[in-house]
């Protein structure tokens, strides 16, 4: 399993509030909900981003309420990956649960720019700036983790086993 796209640059402490403004969890549709991420502090973000985009954070991003309308809108706006220095505990289960690849890698969070093209390689955990040729290496999930990711999310994984 691979990606590969535009890098989307977010600080430390990026909260799920920040991530879907609690004003929009009244809507049920994921397309329409995803149509607010970012948006109270990257108003360009869901115009800009494309399939496979990555983002690339701080410390301890996903902190906050225990949401997973916070992974969802990041996976529904098409975003390959969320690269990070850490994850709030919470936010790194959730994207799990809902099929959202993400890989800690402080290394690669410090360096990496925003608007830099990057691939990443889930399998071997190898995440390659290529605007810079700077290569990353983070801890790739075990399989039985990626396996759920490839299925789209805990659920999904269960009813292909079923």
């Amino acid at each position: 399993m691979n990606t590969k796209g535009t890098v989307f640059k977010y600080a430390d402490n990026i909260d799920t509030d920040v991530i879907i403004p609690a004003r929009h969890l009244n809507i049920q549709d994921a397309k329409e909900l995803a149509a607010h991420c970012m948006e109270d502090i990257d108003a360009s973000f869901v115009t800009a981003v494309k399939p496979g985009d990555v983002i690339v954070a701080g410390w301890n991003f996903g902190c906050g309420s225990s949401r997973e309308h916070a992974p969802l809108v990041i996976k529904t706006n098409g975003v390959g990956c969320v690269i990070a220095k850490s994850f709030a505990r919470i936010f790194y289960r959730n994207a799990i649960n809902i099929g959202l690849p993400i890989l800690e890698c402080e290394q690669a969070a410090e360096e990496i720019a925003a608007g830099d093209t990057v691939s990443v390689n889930f399998d071997t955990g190898e995440i390659v700036d290529e605007t810079t040729g700077k290569s990353y290496r983070a801890e790739p999930f075990p399989e039985f983790i990626q396996k759920i990711i490839r299925a789209g999310g805990l659920l999904a994984s269960l009813r292909k086993e079923a």
